[in-house]
């Protein structure tokens, strides 16, 4: 049933409008002036609104002008269509700059009116098929998954299994293995693709700002909330949620999202009511969860709800004999890029490739072979065009240097450059995470900013 907003001062006028559409699916909101009117379009969300141009307190032009504002933060499109007995064509004209969609003068014929409704609310099915094609267009030409090992036949085998149900999946693996690719590809193949696809990285947003983002918040909930705001999870209605390093949640968050997954419902900050929402929602992270939980850490009940499907990512380092495959992957995609032409690789360069261990898994493949053709001057990458610590970034020998340590190149270095390289390198990994980043590099989070700002290094 389609709701239509009606914004009128004459109590008869939204009389008569009901009254014409008596045996019609439509169910009507009704506000006696433009204040009204924008209270009531923020919080209903209506299909269509019928705006008339003269009232008081805030006229029909200054509300289209503030519904089409809000309209952009609903990130939804809502057909208007302004009604007036005083109008001239220059002010219709302005509507329509304004972004009304159609116009009808008192008094105006029933059967007249019944035709711009039925044609605003086709426009807006229309436009809602259009967004969804575009958002589905954009999926598909996301990043493929690369691979046919073993490990990674079974992973699409799970994938497809997954798909086309509703089951809440927990996306596992280490930093850089393809987990957020992995979401996009069951949203994409499931019952839900034309859906809204709404994507979160919860260990990017501070844990102050998190609830209010997922949830949304209303009107004066807190300082500086001088408007109501639609959560992410509200948003995802009818799609699917991506909530990207679930790990990273506090115990507090746990308990809000775990309610989530129970009742299927969300309660926005300072809001006395709760919203039923229909999503599905897929989970990733690349700690040990588990182990979270027996650190109680991590909530085991929450743990047991996000575990229905687990699909756990191998590591680059345990399908090398995926490495050729990404690796002409990267070379096609920015040779393109950068306006390059038929470069390859030396079969010698592939190999130095093949047994350099990837802590940073595909990541960090791509990563390096955008840097190898920036540098390239010539048609065939060789040995000498990969950075130096992949060739040789380990020794072994535990005698004398212990396990996994660096090993000090003849012509020595310079220690400034490798550390600032390193922390790069890190904060790269991690997606800027400086916690995370700071724990790749052995030391405390306090030490990382210092050397950050030493360096003058991004924040």
């Amino acid at each position: 049933m389609h709701k239509i907003l009606i914004v009128d001062d004459e109590k008869n006028m939204r009389w008569a409008i009901k009254r014409a559409f008596k045996n019609q699916p439509y169910r009507f909101i009704e506000a006696t002036n433009g204040e009204e009117g924008l209270i009531a379009f923020e919080k209903e969300q209506p299909d269509l609104v019928l705006l008339d141009l003269k009232m008081p307190k805030v006229d029909g032009l200054t509300a289209l002008e503030r519904m089409k504002k809000l309209e952009k933060e609903l990130e939804k499109d809502i057909p208007v269509v302004m009604i007036t007995a005083h109008g001239t064509t220059e002010t219709a004209v302005e509507a329509m700059k304004l972004g009304a969609l159609d116009y009808i003068s008192k008094p105006f014929d029933v059967e007249e009116l019944r035709i711009i409704l039925r044609k605003a609310l086709e426009f807006k099915g229309l436009q809602e098929k259009l967004n969804s094609l575009e958002e589905a267009l954009e999926l598909k030409q996301g990043k493929p998954i690369i691979g046919k090992s073993e490990k990674m036949n079974e992973v699409y085998k799970m994938v497809n299994q997954v798909a086309k149900t509703d089951a809440t999946v927990l996306i596992l693996g280490e930093s850089g293995t393809g987990k957020e690719i992995i979401a996009d590809t069951i949203h994409r193949n499931s019952e839900r693709h034309q859906g809204p696809y709404i994507k979160v990285n919860c260990g990017a947003i501070p844990e102050n700002l998190l609830e209010s983002e997922l949830f949304g918040y209303e009107k004066g909930a807190f300082t500086g909330a001088v408007k109501r705001k639609v959560g992410k999870f509200q948003r995802a209605e009818g799609g699917t949620i991506f909530l990207d390093e679930i790990g990273e949640l506090s115990l507090n968050m746990q308990v809000k999202i775990l309610r989530v997954l129970q009742e299927r419902e969300v309660e926005p900050v300072g809001g006395l009511e709760t919203h039923p929402v229909d999503l599905r929602i897929i989970t990733a992270t690349n700690q040990n969860l588990y182990e979270k939980v027996k650190n109680q850490e991590f909530r085991e009940d929450l743990y047991y709800r996000l575990n229905v499907f687990p699909i756990e990512l191998p590591p680059l380092r345990e399908r090398k004999e995926d490495i050729p495959l990404l690796v002409a992957h990267f070379l096609e995609k920015y040779q393109q890029e950068l306006g390059k032409k038929e470069m390859k690789i030396s079969d010698e360069a592939l190999t130095a490739l093949k047994d350099y261990p990837w802590p940073g898994n595909i990541r960090e493949l791509e990563n390096i072979i955008e840097r190898t053709l920036i540098i390239s001057s010539s048609k065939l990458i060789e040995t000498r065009d990969l950075p130096p610590g992949l060739l040789k970034p380990y020794e072994s020998d535990s005698k004398s240097l212990g396990k996994n340590t660096f090993l000090l190149p003849e012509e020595g270095i310079d220690l400034e450059t490798l550390e600032k390289d390193l922390i790069l390198q890190a904060l790269e990994r991690t997606a800027d995470n400086q916690t995370r980043a700071a724990r790749l590099l052995g030391i405390s989070r306090h030490t990382l900013l210092y050397r950050m700002e030493k360096y003058q290094l991004k924040k």
